[in-house]
């Protein structure tokens, strides 16, 4: 029976029934209308069916890349990956590619709803079974592409998050931050390393991705854990631990609530200065139409309550959940800056000095991996986001784009961003099996 019910959906899907029925609405508002300390947030619409508008994944043909902004460049840094999501460079310049995806879930069984999601994410170029390796990859020459690569780490689970601390390397799992030893030039890890401590995981695992950033002191880790649902449709038991940033003492793996009502917080970063302080990009909640809720970025206070699933960009009210909680509510903070509805901001990357031409060198690099509930889409692309004081000053800026052709399809879709500190950008595309590195346009 659900060999025939799979047939059946398969069937309709294939027919464009769905397609059809999901593609009803569209945005009313331009794009830059989500953006900033301010965006505007039209009335919320809803339907029996949620926009499904899929870019599907076609990847790069040869000769094709990105396409930077004036006065940039990009090359290919690295490619024939499997899957990239993340990018970590080392002290001595090593990168650290992490081949991952979504975790296996064999004891969730057969869903309508599971199997349509499936449908939509094979067809973003996700879906497939995890890599679950991590790849070093060396540029031993500083000609700003990778000559040698190793499998530096295998045999995870589902892995995103990575952090050096002295010499010991944390990985966050989809269930676990784990330790390794880690020495300098180090291309290959045997060790089994350790768990620091357990991460929410469990049988429904949405938003599966555990970023890290370790503390400028090197005592904490700060891990961040996205919500198990839209907006808490499987019961606030569900979310336990979860739609939170969580700190963890790298000494005892002893850890506390952060900062929570977070849907689904991705890119951490400090940003630079005396007192330096946490920020993050969450991507907020479907199918509230188009034109909502922009996702966004924000710096993170402690002990602060940012909304979810209760009320989004501040105090405005999800209906959806019941029953309303308006003294909650009342506590939202609004984040500091919207990165528009829909794009799926995942990188985030903070500097003073990127050692890019003007107007790169001081800001917030985020990677906008792209929309699936929205019409027209949204993201596949770079941004950057200049700061000044410590805070957003001024709308967004291209620094790479192109990875939508012109019939709709991904080509690629930008994930983590990270800067090299040799005056490059590295830019992980999960659909391209891609790392891009921006530079300054040659003379």
């Amino acid at each position: 029976m659900k060999m025939l019910v799979a047939a059946v959906i398969a069937l309709v899907l294939s027919a464009g029934v769905l397609a059809f029925l999901f593609m009803h609405e569209s945005a009313l508002l331009p794009l830059s209308a989500g953006f900033g300390p301010q965006p505007q947030l039209p009335p919320p619409r809803t339907g029996l069916f949620p926009t499904v508008s899929v870019a599907p994944a076609v990847g790069w043909r040869p000769g094709e890349q990105p396409i930077p902004a004036p006065g940039l460049g990009v090359t290919a840094f690295a490619t024939g990956l499997d899957h990239p999501r993340n990018v970590y460079v080392l002290p001595d310049g090593d990168v650290l590619a992490v081949e991952t995806n979504t975790p296996a879930r064999p004891e969730e069984g057969f869903s309508l709803r599971r199997f349509i999601a499936g449908h939509i994410m094979a067809r973003a170029g996700a879906g497939a079974a995890s890599p679950n390796r991590i790849t070093l990859l060396r540029d031993a020459n500083g000609a700003g592409a990778a000559d040698t690569r190793s499998v530096f780490l295998q045999g995870l689970n589902s892995p995103y998050g990575v952090a050096l601390i002295g010499h010991r390397l944390f990985i966050a799992d989809t269930d676990a931050i784990r330790v390794f030893p880690y020495r300098d030039g180090q291309t290959r890890i045997d060790d089994p390393g350790a768990i620091l401590t357990e991460l929410p995981a469990g049988p429904i695992n949405n938003h599966w991705t555990k970023n890290l950033v370790a503390s400028p002191d090197g005592r904490f880790l700060y891990v961040s854990i996205g919500s198990n649902s839209n907006v808490g449709e499987h019961g606030l038991a569900a979310e336990e631990g979860r739609a939170q940033i969580w700190e963890v003492d790298v000494s005892s793996g002893g850890h506390r609530s952060y900062a929570t009502g977070l849907r689904n917080p991705n890119g951490l970063a400090f940003a630079p200065g005396p007192d330096p302080v946490l920020w993050t990009a969450v991507n907020e909640r479907d199918e509230l139409g188009s034109d909502l809720v922009p996702d966004y970025m924000t710096s993170v206070r402690d002990g602060g309550f940012y909304g979810w699933p209760f009320s989004y960009f501040g105090q405005h009210v999800d209906a959806r959940v019941q029953p309303p909680l308006p003294d909650v509510v009342a506590r939202a903070i609004p984040p500091d800056y919207a990165l528009g509805p829909h794009t799926a901001s995942l990188g985030l990357a903070i500097t003073a000095d990127s050692g890019l031409p003007a107007p790169f060198a001081a800001g917030d690099f985020v990677g906008q991996h792209g929309s699936w509930n929205r019409r027209p889409p949204s993201g596949y692309r770079v941004i950057f986001v200049p700061f000044a004081g410590g805070k957003p000053d001024g709308p967004p800026v291209d620094v790479l784009t192109g990875f939508l052709d012109a019939g709709g399809n991904a080509r690629g879709r930008p994930v983590a961003v990270a800067l090299d500190g040799r005056g490059g950008l590295l830019v992980a595309d999960d659909v391209g099996n891609a790392i891009w590195r921006v530079h300054a346009a040659a003379p």
